[in-house]
C-alpha cells in the first residue's frame, strides 16, 4: 500500500456545456478519402491510351487493383496513426472500425492485382501461369520483395479474422499486426519500380513519395515520439491498486503535471507497465474516473493474462502512457438529456462521464451477477449527489426481462427517443442494444458507443 493513498473518488461538478452540432471532420474525411482513390484512377486513364484484347484488360484492371491497394496502404497507416485531430473528431474506436473495413478492401484489391497482372502477363506472352509467376518473381525488379510483402498482408488479414483472433490475445493479435509496416514497405518499393503508371513518369513519383513520407512522419510522431516524450515529462507511476468486485480491480496512477495531458472523462490511455512480463505490451483501458491533478484512475477486469496481472503491481511500478485517445466524451453530446448504458467492465467511461456530463442523465447498468457491478457504491453516491437514476440489471433478472428490448428501454426511460445514448460494453451486447435503440427511436447520429474490441 503506498504511502500517498489516493483518496476514493468524490464527484466533479458536470459540465455545463451546451450540446454541440455534429462535427464535419468524419465527413471530410471521407471526401478526402475517396477523392484521392478518384484520383488514383485518373493516373491509370492518363497512362492508358487504349485497351486491346483479353490481355489488355487483364493487365489493366490489374494495374487499376494494384494502384488503389497501394494507395488503400497508405490510408490505412493513416487511420492508425493516432493524430489527433482524427481522433477527437471522428474516435478511435470508429476509426477502427473504418481501418478493419479497409483493410478487408485492401487485401481484396492485393489478391485481384496479383491474380489479374500474372493472368493477363501470361496471355501476352503465350506461357503457362506457373511459368509467369517464376519469371515476374525471379526477374521483375523488386518483385521478390513485393511478393514477401504480399504474403504478410495474407497472414496479416488471417490473424485479424474474426474467428481468429477471439482465440489470441490481445497482445499477441497486436504484436502480429506490425508485420503490416514491413508489408507496406516491401511493397513501395515493387509499386515504384515495376508500376507502368510510374516508371518514367516522375510527378507521380513525387505524389506518391510525398504521401507515403507524410504518412510516415506522422506515425513515427504521434505514434512514437509523442508517447516517449511524455513518459519522460510526465513519469506516471503505479500509486495504489484496490479491488473493486470479484477479478476487477481499480488501479491509481501518479505523476508529474498530468493535468498537461488534457484527458477527458470517457477517453481511454494505452497503458505500457514496465515490469517483468509486462512492459512490452501496451492496452487500452478507460479512464474510470474523472481525470485529477494529482492522479488517474483505470478499472479493469481480468480477462487475459495482461489484465489479470494488473492485481499483483506493485506501488511505484513504473508506467508509460499514450493517449489520451477517444472521442467517447461529453463532446459528443447533442441533446440535454442523456442515457448511459453500460455493460460489465464498460462500465469505466460511462462511471467517469456519469461524474461529469451536464444535464439530466439516467444510468442503466447491466452486469451477469450482482457482485459483478463494480463500482456501484461511488454509482449510488454520484446518483444521489446529481438527483439522477440508476437501473441495475443482472442476468438473472434478464431471464424475466431483458433490458436490451425497444420495449423495455422505454419502459426504463420513457423518453428515449429524446436523449442522447453513450454505449460502452462487450460487443454482442453493444450490436443488440444498438439494434433495440434504433427500434426505440433513437436517431443514430445520437447512439455514441464505444467498442472493447479495439
Amino acid at each position: 500500500m503506498s504511502s500517498t493513498t489516493p483518496p476514493v473518488p468524490a464527484m466533479t461538478r458536470p459540465s455545463r456545456s451546451a450540446p454541440r452540432p455534429p462535427s464535419p471532420v468524419p465527413v471530410l474525411a471521407h471526401l478526402m478519402i475517396w477523392g484521392g482513390a478518384a484520383a488514383v484512377l485518373a493516373l491509370w486513364w492518363s497512362d492508358t491510351p487504349s485497351v486491346v484484347g483479353a490481355a489488355g484488360w487483364l493487365t489493366g484492371a490489374g494495374r487499376i487493383t494494384g494502384l488503389l491497394a497501394g494507395y488503400a496502404c497508405a490510408i490505412l497507416l493513416l487511420l492508425m496513426a493516432r493524430a489527433p485531430l482524427l481522433d477527437r473528431a471522428v474516435g478511435t474506436d470508429r476509426l477502427a472500425r473504418w481501418h478493419a473495413m479497409g483493410g478487408r478492401y485492401t487485401v481484396s484489391l492485393a489478391c485481384a492485382h496479383v491474380l489479374l497482372i500474372i493472368w493477363g502477363y501470361s496471355l501476352e506472352s503465350h506461357t503457362g501461369v506457373v511459368d509467369q509467376t517464376t519469371t515476374l518473381v525471379l526477374h521483375y525488379p523488386d518483385l521478390l520483395k513485393g511478393t514477401i510483402g504480399f504474403s504478410l498482408f495474407l497472414v496479416t488479414a488471417i490473424v485479424s479474422a474474426r474467428a481468429v483472433r477471439r482465440r489470441l490475445p490481445y497482445e499477441t493479435w497486436h504484436l502480429l499486426h506490425f508485420a503490416t509496416y514491413l508489408a507496406v514497405f516491401l511493397a513501395f518499393g515493387h509499386q515504384l519500380s515495376d508500376g507502368a503508371d510510374f516508371t518514367g513518369d516522375r510527378t507521380a513519383q513525387m505524389v506518391w513519395y510525398a504521401l507515403y513520407i507524410t504518412v510516415a512522419a506522422l506515425l513515427a510522431w504521434y505514434r512514437f515520439a509523442v508517447p516517449v516524450r511524455r513518459a519522460l515529462r510526465h513519469r506516471l507511476y503505479v500509486a495504489e491498486v484496490r479491488p473493486e468486485a470479484p477479478g476487477v480491480v481499480s488501479v491509481y496512477l501518479s505523476g508529474s503535471g498530468l493535468a498537461e495531458l488534457r484527458a477527458e472523462p470517457g477517453q481511454f490511455f494505452r497503458w505500457r507497465f514496465l515490469t517483468r512480463g509486462m512492459w512490452w505490451a501496451a492496452n487500452p483501458y478507460s479512464l474510470s474516473a474523472a481525470p485529477r491533478p494529482a492522479y488517474l484512475r483505470i478499472t479493469v477486469k481480468a480477462s487475459g493474462g495482461h489484465s489479470a496481472a494488473l492485481a499483483q503491481l506493485r506501488p511505484g511500478t513504473r508506467v508509460c502512457a499514450e493517449g489520451p485517445y477517444g472521442a467517447f466524451t461529453a463532446r459528443r453530446r447533442r441533446a440535454r438529456k442523456t442515457l448511459l448504458l453500460g455493460g460489465g467492465v464498460g462500465i469505466t467511461p460511462l462511471r467517469a462521464l456519469f461524474e461529469t456530463l451536464p444535464g439530466e442523465v439516467i444510468l442503466v447498468y447491466r452486469a451477469r451477477r450482482p457482485e459483478d457491478l463494480a463500482l456501484r457504491g461511488e454509482l449510488d453516491a454520484l446518483a444521489a449527489a446529481r438527483g439522477a437514476a440508476v437501473h441495475y440489471v443482472v442476468d438473472e433478472l434478464a431471464a424475466y426481462f431483458s433490458p436490451l428490448t425497444p420495449e423495455a428501454l422505454r419502459g426504463l426511460v420513457p423518453d428515449l427517443a429524446e436523449r442522447d445514448v453513450f454505449l460502452c460494453g462487450p460487443s454482442g451486447m453493444t450490436e443488440a442494444a444498438v439494434a433495440a435503440l434504433r427500434g426505440a427511436g433513437v436517431p443514430r447520429g445520437r447512439i455514441h458507443h464505444e467498442s472493447f474490441a479495439l
